[in-house]
C-alpha cells in the first residue's frame, strides 16, 4: 500500500473552498457529480454517481475533513485527510491519502490533480463569479 501527499493553494476564502468539498451543488459545479455529500460525521457519500464512495470519519468545518474512500473493487478503504488553512485570503489544502493500492497509486495520484483538487482550484480561479 502507498501514501499520497499533495498541496494546493486556491485563490478563494476557506469558507467557499470548504463548500466545494461538502456541498453537493458545489461538487457538481466543479465536476464530481452526481454527488451525495454533507458535512456530518458518520454520514456516507458518493461522488461521480457512485464511482467513488465512502464515509465521513471526522469533520471540523473549515479545518479538516477525514474520509474513508472506496473505488472499484477495493477490499478496504483508503483513508483521505484534507486539511484546510487560510493565508491572506487564499486557502491552502493539504491532502494525505493513506492505504492506496500499489497497482493504482500512480493513477490515483494523477486523478487528484486532473479530476478533484485540480478541478476545484480551476473552479475558483478561472471563474470570478464564486
Amino acid at each position: 500500500m502507498k501514501t499520497s501527499k499533495q498541496n494546493y493553494k486556491i485563490d478563494a476564502p476557506v469558507a467557499k473552498v470548504w463548500k466545494a468539498f461538502v456541498d453537493p451543488k458545489e461538487i457538481e459545479a466543479w465536476g464530481a457529480g452526481p454527488a451525495e455529500m454533507n458535512d456530518k460525521e458518520g454520514s456516507e457519500f458518493k461522488l461521480w454517481g457512485g464511482d467513488v464512495w465512502g464515509k465521513n470519519l471526522e469533520v471540523v468545518p473549515h479545518k479538516k475533513l477525514v474520509q474513508d474512500w472506496y473505488g472499484g473493487k477495493w477490499e478496504q478503504p483508503s483513508k483521505v485527510t484534507f486539511t484546510f488553512s487560510e493565508v491572506d485570503g487564499k486557502t491552502k489544502v493539504d491532502l494525505l491519502q493513506e492505504n492506496v493500492p500499489d497497482s493504482e497509486a500512480a493513477d490515483i495520484d494523477d486523478g487528484w490533480k486532473r479530476y478533484y483538487l485540480g478541478e476545484i482550484k480551476k473552479y475558483f480561479e478561472n471563474a470570478q463569479a464564486h
